[in-house]
């Protein structure tokens, strides 16, 4: 097998998706203490919950954002643009969505201030868009393996929200070609999304690799459309499933060493 491409996943692959929400929502939830003499902590626990209840319960698009993974935390900061009609109405829908998810939320504190809701509701979008964490492993081997491979990126979630958060992390130019569930309505673990991805790099699938930290998207999408896969299980978890990769690795750094060795294969 000559390995000519390396298909990579993006959160929590190269970068670190929940941290960085989760850090631009402790300095949102400060600003609660500043005001109303409440533990950020109190308001952090709940915003998650509230704001998750809201966007399943209440969205106009639910489906939509299921089909193509945008997650409730992605809806409290996320511009939505595009010519999709659901995402039009998404993008409609948002504001109303954001400021009831804080006020629920400081309801649960017995906080009953809208103004202040609508506050943090643009308070957060400003930290996030700030803070966009990556893997120290990971803009090492991109450089590395750009030199021999070529790399594209396959993601789920909305297109501009993704495109935005992979021009934040800086490893955007590393990529040959950039694929988002958002611009094509399908999501890993469909197959067809790794076809499309092989058809833009002119690459045939024996000649890809998958490497991604989710078995259940990454790893058993690729296996699908009959693409090679590397879990990259960064905290040496048990894998329970009946998924198998071709490959196992905690760091990236490791890439190099096992794709010599997959040649083999």
């Amino acid at each position: 097998m000559v390995i000519k491409a390396i298909i990579f996943d993006f959160d929590d692959t190269l970068a670190v998706e929940r941290a960085s929400a989760e850090e631009a929502m402790m300095i949102t939830c400060k600003k609660v203490r500043q005001k109303y003499d409440v533990e950020p902590q109190e308001i952090y626990d709940n915003i998650w919950d509230k704001a998750r209840q809201l966007w399943h319960n209440s969205s106009p698009v639910r489906a939509y954002c299921v089909n193509v993974a945008i997650s409730s935390w992605e809806g409290l900061w996320g511009r939505f643009y595009g010519e999709d009609e659901n995402m039009k109405i998404l993008r409609s829908w948002v504001p109303t969505y954001r400021k009831q998810a804080w006020h629920n939320t400081l309801l649960e504190s017995g906080i009953d201030d809208p103004d202040f809701a609508q506050y943090l509701s643009e308070e957060f979008p400003k930290h996030r868009r700030k803070i966009h964490n990556v893997f120290g492993d990971a803009e090492p081997a991109l450089i590395q393996l750009k030199k021999k491979y070529t790399l594209a990126l396959v993601t789920n979630g909305a297109s501009d929200l993704q495109r935005e958060k992979i021009q934040g992390s800086g490893l955007g130019k590393y990529f040959d070609e950039i694929v988002i569930a958002g611009d094509i309505g399908i999501r890993k673990p469909e197959p067809q999304i790794f076809n499309v991805v092989l058809s833009k790099i002119g690459i045939q699938h024996d000649e890809a690799i998958m490497v991604g930290n989710a078995l259940d998207s990454d790893i058993i999408g690729a296996q699908k459309a009959g693409i090679k896969t590397i879990w990259l299980n960064r905290d040496n978890e048990e894998n329970q499933s009946d998924i198998k990769p071709d490959c196992e690795i905690s760091s990236l750094s490791e890439l190099e060493f096992i794709l010599n060795d997959l040649v083999k294969i």
